[in-house]
């Protein structure tokens, strides 16, 4: 495997909101947004759209020390208000959320006068947030990550990965090593948010399978331990090169309907 040779985000087939409205299994819509060339060509778009976020969100915008990390999560609350109200008449300032028990948000209001449901799930890492939306799958994950953040992943590959996993990374060359840690681990990343379990789903317990050099292009595939309760064939996986520095991965319980992924660059 190797992140130049993965389909980027830009290669994704355009979102259509009206099409996904009509909840054809499979399909799930990807909204990426790299908030920093937008701050750099466009500061007037921060003023505009800081109005979207509610009285809470500021409080907690505010407990970042870093500018950095406020400039994040303001991109990340734009992106998840904005993109919801491409598939609903309701404007991104309405939207209310909470969270599952072990941390997944989910819509709480207002109901949808024109759909029966809408799912989504954010990931966010320096440079660029990711928003997926489904309007049929709720076990939908995504995740984003920055490929220079690890400097020994070994170290953590051995502590946290599974023994499938562990001996591929093994078998690969030093220099092929960074780039496959950061496959499986984005591509984990996404399938526990999928499941809405954080770390109470123990990494080690289900596998990452990655097509080889030489091999002919496949998707991701998952396998599970006996004793995690889920079944490999209903799930859908993908990895995409997000820049040069970030790998996507999204992860959905599709009942064994193939994934049909669809990108539109935010704003």
């Amino acid at each position: 495997m190797n992140a130049h040779s993965l389909r980027s985000l830009e290669q994704l087939p355009q979102v259509i909101p009206a099409e996904t409205l009509l909840a054809r299994p499979g399909l799930v819509d990807l909204w990426y947004f790299p908030y920093q060339e937008t701050e750099s060509q466009d500061p007037i778009f921060w003023d505009s759209h800081s109005t979207l976020l509610h009285k809470e969100e500021w409080t907690r915008h505010d407990r970042f020390v870093f500018p950095r990390d406020r400039l994040l999560f303001m991109a990340t609350r734009i992106l998840v208000r904005s993109v919801l109200s491409k598939y609903a008449p309701i404007s991104p300032q309405e939207w209310q959320f909470s969270t599952e028990t072990y941390g997944k948000p989910f819509l709480s209001g207002p109901p949808l006068p024109n759909v029966s449901a809408l799912h989504f799930n954010l990931s966010n890492a320096h440079e660029m947030v990711i928003c997926a939306v489904s309007t049929i799958h709720s076990q939908l994950g995504a995740d984003v990550e920055r490929m220079d953040r690890v400097e020994q992943p070994m170290d953590i590959a051995e502590h946290y990965f599974s023994a499938v996993e562990i001996a591929a990374l093994r078998q690969l060359p030093v220099e092929q090593q960074h780039e496959r840690f950061f496959a499986y681990w984005t591509l984990k990343e996404s399938y526990i948010k999928a499941r809405g379990l954080g770390l109470n789903l123990p990494l080690k317990d289900f596998s990452i399978l990655l097509r080889e050099e030489g091999e002919p292009p496949k998707e991701p595939q998952i396998v599970f331990a006996p004793e995690l309760d889920d079944v490999s064939t209903n799930w859908r996986l993908a990895l995409l090169r997000g820049s040069a520095r970030h790998l996507v991965a999204v992860a959905v319980e599709t009942g064994g309907a193939p994934l049909e992924l669809r990108g539109q660059r935010f704003p």
